[in-house]
């Protein structure tokens, strides 16, 4: 057989098999959310804008947005999550960017 061949058969035998599968011997784990707790950043309300789906938010660091501490306007995904907080409460919200906004996807209380 041609040398230069025998790393192609092997180059094509790999990708043929496909990926390696999680037997039951060992799991897989589970990917973690967007949402979970590793990227709740920590903030206050300080104005709420139900017409327009909008809250302002002084906050913490947002480590998966890599965004420093600063107060800003964020738009919601869900209006609804406005009817959880009020002003002056201090919560804890994952947000994503979403185009050229940045959104929030969740708020629960602060503990």
């Amino acid at each position: 057989m041609n040398p230069l061949l025998t790393p192609l058969l092997v180059v094509s035998l790999l990708v043929a098999a496909g990926p390696a599968r999680a037997t039951a011997d060992a799991p897989a784990a589970p990917a973690p959310s967007a949402t979970s707790a590793a990227y709740l950043a920590e903030g206050e309300v300080r104005k709420i804008d139900p017409a327009n789906a909008k809250i302002t938010v002084k906050h913490g660091e947002i480590k998966n947005l890599r965004m420093p501490a600063m107060t800003m306007v964020f738009r919601v995904r869900d209006p609804a999550l406005l009817n959880q907080v009020k002003v002056g409460d201090k919560i804890r919200f994952a947000a994503e960017k979403s185009g050229p906004a940045i959104v929030i996807t969740r708020i629960e209380p602060a503990p």
